[in-house]
């Protein structure tokens, strides 16, 4: 997916830097969970998020071709787009570990528009 998103921006294929979302999102994810200005119920869904990220127990088999990471990536979308419903874009901004590309690719994936800057 984040193969053909580079595409259509028509910019090359950076392999180390679609590598490192996953590990990004993660902690992000852990950092949203431990933020005290992230609301508690917020943080509570994130935990259990990442609880189930790490668990070996998917709702669908990661051996599945495709469609066993596919319940992954679903789930971290709508907990990122629950969490910034609730904890606003800053807090994701403020915790986002990696590059803003980066972050552009994950927000694009997760369909979350940022807020519009030009006011």
């Amino acid at each position: 997916m984040l193969w053909v998103q580079q595409r259509k921006a028509g910019r090359d294929t950076d392999w180390r830097a679609i590598a490192r979302l996953g590990p990004d999102v993660v902690r992000l994810i852990r950092r949203l969970a431990v933020d005290p200005a992230v609301p508690r119920a917020t943080r509570w869904w994130l935990v259990a998020l990442l609880v189930y990220l790490l668990l070996p127990i998917d709702l669908i088999p990661d051996f599945l071709p495709v469609i066993g990471y596919a319940d992954d990536a679903i789930i971290t979308a709508i907990a990122l787009r629950f969490a910034i419903k609730h904890a606003g874009f800053g807090a994701l901004e403020r915790n986002w570990p990696g590059t803003a590309d980066g972050l552009a690719s994950v927000l694009s994936l997760a369909r979350i528009r940022p807020p519009d800057t030009a006011s």
